[in-house]
């Protein structure tokens, strides 16, 4: 196949650049959704639309490759921590190839024809332009969807580190509190957490408050008192508190019982009582174990 010369693409950017006005119109005729949203667009992310769409039609016009691609996992990070939506670029990058092909139909009338040019050679260039144009797209979305998963596996750490916030109360005491569903992941999440921050806090008694929990799965509470094996194998006592009445009962149904794994109270302020003194100590105050 034979290639679109150097002195014709001179002759196309130069033309480009002459006709940017009409470029640009013709550009927000196409995008009729995303023409309206171009300022929000810039706003939200910093953003240029006009701008990145000239650039991207410079680099396609060309022949950069690596630019187009490098460009495209650019957009797609920039896109992504914008939270902008996919639908709203797809538009704008279709509406920039309609646009280059009319520019280069305009080219081929003003320039080529009056110059009587042979024009077979700059149809040649269609499956290199479209190539370019998939390339950028392709890129965009696959830098776009990498960040996205990156990002959603980052909260998902943080959710998790919230999960099982061991507060301490004196250096050897802890309190756990726990709110909302445990299944299997939370509860695998529970464990790591439980027994490496008692290994690193040398934490001798853990409150366990299980008052925010309505219903946990046999599955699950199986688990829980695995791990509740586990911090006693760590030399560290715990203390149930909280046990709402319908978890009993279902442990009672399926024949689980916490043995001498656990001390259990009602509440955690009964449990604060039963095993720690508050003493004054001058100006301050503190936690001692009784």
């Amino acid at each position: 196949m034979l290639e679109f010369d150097a002195a014709n693409i001179e002759k196309l950017k130069t033309y480009l650049k002459e006709n940017r006005e009409q470029f640009e119109q013709k550009l927000l005729e196409q995008a009729s959704n995303v023409k309206d949203k171009i300022g929000e667009i810039r706003l939200i992310g910093n953003i240029h639309l006009i701008d990145n769409a000239y650039k991207l039609v410079t680099y396609v016009i060309e022949d950069r490759v690596h630019d187009v691609f490098k460009f495209a996992q650019q957009e797609g990070v920039a896109w992504a921590k914008s939270r902008l939506t996919l639908h709203l670029k797809l538009e704008w990058v279709q509406a920039i190839r309609r646009t280059l092909w009319h520019l280069l139909e305009r080219y081929e009338e003003d320039v080529l024809i009056r110059e009587a040019s042979e024009p077979s050679q700059f149809y040649r260039m269609e499956k290199r332009i479209n190539d370019l144009i998939d390339q950028f797209l392709h890129g965009f979305f696959t830098s776009y969807s990498e960040y996205k998963d990156h990002l959603i596996e980052k909260q998902q750490k943080l959710v998790d580190h919230l999960s099982a916030p061991i507060i301490p109360v004196t250096d050897t005491i802890s309190v756990l509190p726990l709110i909302g569903a445990i299944d299997s992941n939370r509860a695998r999440i529970l464990e790591e957490k439980i027994l490496l921050e008692i290994g690193k806090k040398r934490i001798s008694r853990l409150f366990i408050d299980l008052s925010g929990i309505a219903e946990i799965a046999t599955d699950t509470m199986k688990h829980l008192i695995d791990i509740l094996d586990g911090v006693e194998m760590m030399g560290c006592h715990p203390v149930i508190t909280g046990l709402q009445p319908k978890i009993v009962q279902s442990m009672i149904r399926d024949g689980i019982g916490l043995g001498l794994r656990a001390d259990t109270k009602a509440n955690l302020q009964q449990a604060l009582k039963d095993y720690l003194t508050f003493e004054p100590s001058g100006s301050t105050s503190q936690f001692l174990p009784k």
